[in-house]
């Protein structure tokens, strides 16, 4: 084994696992950086801990692999704040942070807290690493951690206010890359025969099933599994936000997303259901509408690569323990291997689904084409589904912006991608820094608010500082409109005091964007939308589209039955 510097150990394994970039706040691992560099991982520095997190997430959910992150000791806890959102997107974050050796703990030393709670709630493994010795071991472990099971952040706390006491040290270091752990999934485990028949049997009794597609399917790359499944047996699909890319939005069988930020067809149909194929789904209160999705007497079939979900917050008739792709591979060979047909009963059950998606469509229509000024945001989520490249990769902020891009923009083209915030407003534009880091050659579309811009609005900077040519759409209403109702009922109505709890200044944030060394273009016409997003897809920098819209378009309210 060559003698080498906990620097030069840590490049090389994170180059021999694939990544590309590391995002950091100074001073993280410093001796580190001339050695990443060396190996072709590029440093970037972020405004904040958090947008580092974020960009890292970013990052990791387009490769597939670990995005890593870093902050010296006393940006430990802002860090793992930002790390709340890949632990909840399932997000295989890998994230160092410098710590004070033991005998300083305790003991009043400046800017130093105890972070390791903080972490152990935001991860699925967290360690100390207090000798060069412990690093190889405990880093291999971190990188196996993030991606298997249900992939996850890690965190590695290393000796040193910048971790330079495992930096600087050199010791006999044998660099080793174990090879099914530099991708999600690492491994494919299948379920077993008797359950993939218990799973055809309970599909094929049912007369009004649906398949409910999560986050799994799509970090399992399970998309076309999922689309053969559903036709041999004409099942409808719903699919969460993390899932929105896995299933055609043209097809005759798609309903849409479901739960609190949902389409009302996509929540009328699941209340109707008999029988929800959960594939690769947490049934969380997102996707099922605070769990009152399906209805009470609806069978559940969950198929998960994690045995700890099945079963959660719903019990369950049938579970399969298998990858999305595997699992869904396996069903489809016993279909054909059984020559199973659906039954002709789910002939009508698709009918009346299909019915109800015509329904919602025609309701939203005139929203999606309207020539108001200001612009309904409705309208710019359909001239974003007609203008996305077709190799694009779409991220969106939470909240409105959640809701919009879930519910109204389609995806067009199976080589489009839609990543989503998991819950951290303002997460949308360094994160999509991070993703175009990933696929630098594709084109990157953030859709935020003004109120998420505001967040991590100093990453702009750090795009321009570094040429990462994303694209950020900006609903811009100068409001929190999301927050009016809320306010108003607390207020008693529309009173001075609850205008100042969601109305926000009109920015402009284009000339922010070219202050900050960016493209700045303001869109206030529905008609002027096509030719922004061309100019901002051919710049040669990052830009920004300021959409100004109208401060009354609040999304409607998840429907309830």
């Amino acid at each position: 084994m060559p003698t080498m510097s906990g620097a030069r150990f840590l490049a090389e394994t994170l180059h021999g696992y694939g990544v590309t970039h590391y995002f950091f706040m100074p001073v993280s691992v410093p001796e580190a950086m001339p050695e990443l560099e060396h190996v072709g991982v590029e440093p970037v520095m972020a405004h904040t801990e958090k947008g580092a997190a974020y960009m890292a997430d970013g990052y990791a959910r387009i490769s597939g692999g670990a995005g890593v992150c870093g902050a010296q000791s006393v940006g430990a806890l802002n860090l793992a704040a930002g790390l709340q959102d890949a632990y909840l997107a399932c997000s295989p974050v890998l994230a160092f942070t410098g710590r004070l050796r033991q005998i300083m703990q305790n003991r009043h030393a400046y800017q130093e807290v105890d972070h390791s709670a903080p972490f152990e709630a935001v991860t699925k493994f967290s360690t100390p690493v207090t000798c060069l010795e412990e690093f190889p071991i405990f880093l291999r472990q971190a990188l196996r951690e993030v991606v298997s099971g249900t992939p996850g952040p890690a965190h590695l706390d290393l000796w040193g206010i910048t971790g330079g006491d495992i930096m600087t040290a050199e010791d006999d270091l044998d660099v080793i890359v174990e090879e099914p752990f530099r991708r999600t999934p690492p491994f494919r485990p299948e379920p077993d025969s008797p359950s993939v028949r218990a799973a055809l049997a309970e599909l094929q009794q049912a007369s009004r099933p649906v398949i409910v597609a999560g986050g799994g399917v799509r970090a399992s790359g399970a998309r076309d599994e999922l689309i053969e499944l559903a036709e041999a047996l004409d099942i409808p699909v719903i699919t969460s936000l993390n899932a929105k890319e896995t299933f055609p939005a043209s097809h005759p069988l798609a309903v849409g997303v479901s739960g609190t930020y949902s389409r009302e067809c996509a929540n009328r149909v699941f209340a109707e259901v008999d029988l929800a194929f959960f594939v690769g789904s947490h049934k969380g209160e997102q996707v099922t509408n605070i769990w009152k999705l399906p209805r009470p007497g609806a069978r559940i079939v969950q198929l998960d690569i994690n045995p700890a979900e099945l079963g959660r917050s719903f019990p369950i008739n049938v579970g399969l323990l298998a990858d999305a792709r595997a699992g869904l591979r396996k069903l489809l060979d016993q279909v054909e291997a059984d020559s199973i047909t659906p039954p002709a009963s789910r002939e009508s059950w698709v009918q009346r689904v299909q019915s109800l998606v015509r329904t919602w469509r025609a309701q939203v229509d005139p929203l999606l084409t309207s020539d108001q000024v200001p612009m309904r945001p409705e309208r710019l989520c359909g001239e974003l589904t007609r203008l996305l490249p077709s190799d694009a990769i779409l991220l969106s902020d939470t909240g409105h912006a959640g809701i919009w891009t879930g519910t109204l923009i389609d995806l067009t083209s199976p080589g489009q991608s839609f990543i989503r915030c998991a819950g951290s407003l303002g997460w949308g534009l360094p994160a999509a820094i991070g993703a175009k880091c990933a696929a630098p050659d594709r084109p990157v579309v953030c859709f935020t608010g003004d109120g998420g811009m505001w967040y991590h609005l100093t990453e702009l900077d750090t795009a321009a500082r570094y040429g990462i040519r994303t694209v950020t759409v900006v609903n811009n209403n100068a409001s929190l409109n999301q927050e009016q109702a809320l306010n108003e009922r607390i207020y008693g109505g529309a009173t001075p005091g609850s205008d100042r709890l969601w109305k926000l200044n009109d920015a402009d944030f284009a000339a922010v964007a070219e202050t900050m060394g960016c493209e700045g273009i303001t869109v206030t016409r529905p008609s002027e939308m096509e030719g922004a997003l061309d100019r901002a897809l051919s710049s040669d920098r990052a830009a920004v589209i300021d959409v100004k819209t109208d401060i009354a378009g609040i999304a409607p309210r998840a429907w309830d039955g």
